[in-house]
């Protein structure tokens, strides 16, 4: 008996042509000249998804085939970048391409409370030409709900009547943020700081004691002081790079688009004082694709930056993020910008050590950076010297929901909510009493007015299973329940696990289900809460149930439905 070979050129001669799809020669020419000069790099490949969907409303099949061969990389690779990041559409061949308009509704938490499913439901009923509506996470204007995008164009307290509007007239843009240029910024002796640090005025190690004493935090989320942080990351091996984390993903949070829409060249001064005093070679800043405006407005005033530099500079890089709530985890950010699905690395390494590119990277929030030329002018003892109950220092809240003003605030570090509402916002809305609080944004937990006299900082909210995070206060009143509120933001957690772990990616969708009924199961529900806290990988798994844990333990009364 014949053995077969084990290749059988034959069906190769026959075929005639490599394995997998054939590049589209006219799909190819429209990448290359979309693609134009830029390198072929695979860190690129995000960006490039960008311009292929802003130039033709969608990624085609044919495009995504093209981009790989044009980048040398597989197909499969380019595909599964495309598909996770939801503000990408890929098109299959022979599916219809999506309408020439994408209105997105915000549906998180406290455009919900404004009344976004009305609002959805209206859209729905006009059946507009050319647009469809979906529903949207967060968009960073809670302050403004509810909110509609209209393409870019963010449409605030939006009615039916308006976004129909807009998409009639196809107002597609956002309208352009009058921010503090750069020229006005010089003039008010902006960047003299900088330059003192690179001409030697200043030393490396007393910028970082400086902010040491102030007790500066990081102001992302977890709280890791700046000023060791800057320590360890200047203690590592060069070459160090240098990650600005702006995705601001957490449902209530807006106040890093509300300091770069009004002084953006504050926080790029403290980003470059930050790089001199680590000895950072480059800096990548990573800006959620929500912030149109305030992309535009970095694109104009980083390039004003450099046309002009008060001293020497390294590159600067803005990368644009594609709709991904994961994101704002930093090696799940750090994982985008090198062009790869936003899914966060298993610690350790930390990246301090081992971050982007592989190189020791020091990752900040926009905000913390926003603090620093002032910290250093003014000394750490001005900065410190904020603070109520105990606590030091300023921490910018970002306030919706219930109140009369909400927007973003600067107040004390260690002001109490109830503090924050009368003397801040104005107090609730007419109508409504205050009932409850969201301290830190989606994943900071639920608190009752009794507890309203709680400090507002790092490390107060824990002992009652809440944290402050971004000082993301969202206020219900009487007219709302604790459990739809917890409810709602399960739904956010469930659409923006990355599903890399099970306990996330299924404990998610499962506490949905759960949460939907009448009745709660709530040693069901504990005993998930507890799968996923201490089993998933990153942030998003491990505090997705805290709400569920402050309905349970502090409103038992609305657990029968």
């Amino acid at each position: 008996m014949t053995r077969p070979s084990v290749v059988d050129t034959s069906r190769l001669a026959a075929r005639g042509s490599p394995k997998g799809r054939a590049v589209d020669p006219a799909a190819l020419d429209d990448v290359r000249a979309l693609l134009g000069d830029s390198p072929r790099r695979a860190d690129l490949l995000i960006e490039f998804l960008h311009r292929i969907q802003d130039a033709r409303g969608c990624l085609p099949a044919a495009h995504l085939v093209a981009l790989a061969q044009e980048m040398r990389l597989a197909t499969t690779e380019v595909y599964e970048v495309a598909t996770f990041y939801h503000h990408f559409d890929v098109v299959k061949e022979g599916d219809a391409r999506p309408p020439s308009i994408t209105v997105r509704v915000c549906e998180t938490l406290s455009c919900h409370m404004a009344g976004a499913p009305a609002l959805r439901a209206a859209l729905d009923r006009l059946g507009m030409k050319d647009a469809r509506v979906v529903g949207a996470p967060c968009v960073g204007r809670c302050d403004r709900a509810p909110v509609a995008v209209v393409g870019r164009n963010p449409i605030d307290h939006a009615t039916a009547d308006a976004v129909a509007s807009a998409v009639r007239d196809r107002r597609t843009e956002p309208a352009q943020a009058h921010a503090i240029g750069y020229d006005a910024y010089r003039r008010d002796g902006g960047y003299r700081t900088l330059a003192d640090c690179v001409a030697g005025r200043r030393t490396a190690e007393s910028a970082i004691e400086e902010l040491e004493n102030s007790s500066l935090r990081g102001l992302g989320g977890a709280g890791f002081p700046a000023g060791r942080k800057w320590r360890i990351v200047r203690a590592e091996a060069a070459p160090r790079l240098m990650a600005v984390n702006i995705d601001e993903g957490e449902p209530g949070t807006f106040k890093d688009r509300h300091y770069l829409e009004r002084d953006p060249h504050r926080f790029l001064e403290g980003m470059l004082i930050a790089a001199w005093a680590v000895g950072v070679d480059a800096i990548y800043v990573y800006l959620r694709d929500e912030y149109a405006a305030c992309r535009a407005l970095l694109e104009r005033e980083i390039a004003a930056l450099e046309r002009d530099p008060p001293c020497a500079l390294p590159p600067i890089h803005l990368r644009r993020g594609a709709g991904a709530y994961i994101c704002g985890e930093e090696s799940a950010m750090i994982e985008s910008i090198e062009g790869r699905r936003g899914m966060p690395r298993l610690r350790p390494p930390y990246v301090a050590q081992v971050g982007l590119f592989g190189r020791p990277t020091l990752e900040h929030n926009m905000e913390t950076l926003h603090w620093v030329r002032d910290i250093l002018e003014r000394g750490a003892a001005w900065f410190a010297g904020h603070g109520r109950h105990g606590r030091k220092g300023l921490r910018s809240f970002s306030v919706s929901g219930r109140v009369k003003t909400p927007g973003v605030h600067l107040a004390p570090a260690g002001i109490t909510v109830r503090e924050l509402i009368d003397e801040h916002c104005g107090g609730m809305q007419d109508g409504h009493e205050f009932y409850a609080y969201l301290p830190g944004g989606a994943s900071g937990g639920i608190l009752p007015a009794a507890m309203g006299d709680i400090p507002l900082d790092f490390d107060t909210l824990q002992p009652h299973g809440c944290f402050i995070g971004s000082a993301a206060v969202i206020v219900l009143s009487r007219h709302d329940r604790a459990r739809d509120a917890a409810t709602n933001l399960m739904h956010f957690f469930a659409d923006e696990s990355c599903g890399q772990c099970t306990p996330c990616r299924v404990g998610t969708a499962k506490a949905v289900m759960l949460m939907e009924r009448a009745h709660w199961d709530t040693p069901l529900l504990a005993e998930l809460s507890a799968a996923m806290a201490d089993a998933s990988i990153c942030g998003l798994g491990q505090a997705a149930p805290n709400p569920i844990a402050c309905v349970v333990k502090y409103f038992p009364h609305e657990l029968e439905g």
